[in-house]
């Protein structure tokens, strides 16, 4: 029987504040890592041009696929056969066709926690056993390969994620190759999930095709290419894998949108408008984390990617899903409980996104801060 699982509160939050929308009030979404620009200009022009010329079907399309394998030559110095993509719609199904067509039921699998909701989830729907691993402030929130050496037993696989969905934090190259050594030596199958590169604020991404290259590889065009809504990702797998993977994603999935494909191919080359957004990104982190100090947020998970702040509330609240609604019915911004990424610890965290629009941001924090200071003093009266 397969397991149940939890909801995604996110999307509570979010159907809430879309409620408040509707009725009216100005609401400011940094519940969602959902990029507030859209598709690069080159992107939506080809599209344009396919929509008048093409009538479109089930279809992989093989120029996609060898931009990409140029990509990963280019970005991450590795060698991959353009047949080594499956193309999916998104990175969601991408981690389902990994771990189903990687495990088997009853199978191990370990991952950080806080980690992705999706992950321990979809590995529950699946009838695979999550194996969470409590990944402190000292571990910087993230999987070490001293921690994967010492798991008895070893876990069949386990997914890691660099930058992390909600931390923001960044695996160092020399963690990623230890890493990948000890699962070598133990057997263990890595899942990399990768849909935050090319949004990092210092040291570069590396991607563990560097390091392991029979890991399996997600990404898609929804964070870095700002193609949420095409619903386009890709799974890179070993050849020895290719044939069970297509044999899952044909029945699955069948293909990715054709109109989504021909998109993403021409967004590849769109570098310049692409790394505006990054610089938007980072200024709007400057921004939020200059601001932290005066809504008393001083323990977060340092954002070294993708585009979160996860803080500590626990000074103010001990159910932060209640907290998150709480400040967005006051507010009007609309914020994640920790409580998806850490079904433990987790109800004292919340993520911000600052993938909104800097003027958003600043709203943002302007609503916020006196509305912090208040949760504060109202906090300090309960415990006196």
């Amino acid at each position: 029987m397969t397991s149940d699982i939890e909801p995604f509160h996110a999307i509570a939050i979010s159907r809430l504040a879309h409620k408040l929308k509707a009725e009216g009030r100005q609401v400011i979404h940094m519940e969602f890592g959902q990029p507030s620009t859209g598709a690069p200009r080159v992107a939506i022009e080809r599209a344009h041009q396919v929509l008048d010329s093409d009538g479109m079907g089930y279809w992989e399309s093989i120029p996609l696929k060898q931009r990409l394998a140029r990509h990963y030559a280019e970005t991450y110095g590795v060698t991959v056969d353009p047949e080594q993509f499956v193309m999916t719609c998104g990175a969601s199904p991408a981690l389902v066709l990994a771990l189903a067509s990687s495990f088997k039921p009853g199978d191990r699998v370990a991952l950080a926690r806080p980690g992705y909701v999706a992950y321990r989830n979809t590995l529950k729907a699946l009838n695979f056993t999550p194996v969470e691993i409590n990944c402190g402030a000292a571990a910087r929130y993230q999987l070490t390969a001293e921690v994967l050496a010492a798991l008895e037993p070893a876990p069949a696989g386990v997914i890691i994620a660099s930058p992390a969905n909600p931390t923001g934090t960044i695996i160092p190259k020399a963690e990623l190759a230890a890493i990948a050594e000890v699962c070598r030596a133990r057997g263990i199958k890595i899942i990399s999930d990768e849909i935050y590169h090319g949004l990092s604020y210092g040291e570069r991404t590396h991607s563990m095709l560097e390091f392991e290259p029979t890991a399996l590889v997600v990404n898609s065009f929804s964070k870095y290419f700002s193609m949420v809504g095409w619903r386009l990702g890709w799974l890179l797998v070993p050849r020895e894998h290719l044939h069970r993977a297509r044999a899952f994603v044909g029945n699955m999935f069948l293909t990715a949108p054709s109109l989504s494909q021909h998109a993403g191919l021409a967004a590849l080359d769109a570098h310049d408008e692409l790394q505006g957004h990054v610089a938007a990104y980072a200024r709007n982190r400057e921004l939020l984390l200059n601001a932290l100090p005066a809504l008393g947020l001083n323990d977060i998970a340092p954002p070294d990617g993708a585009f979160y702040v996860y803080a500590d509330v626990k000074h103010l609240t001990d159910d932060s899903l209640a907290f998150c609604k709480k400040l967005l019915i006051d507010t009007g911004v609309a914020t994640a409980p920790g409580i998806d990424f850490d079904p433990e610890d987790g109800r004292h965290f919340i993520r911000m996104s600052f993938a909104v629009s800097t003027p958003e941001l600043e709203e943002a924090i302007a609503r916020m801060t006196p509305w912090f200071a208040q949760a504060a003093k109202v906090r300090a009266s309960e415990t006196v």
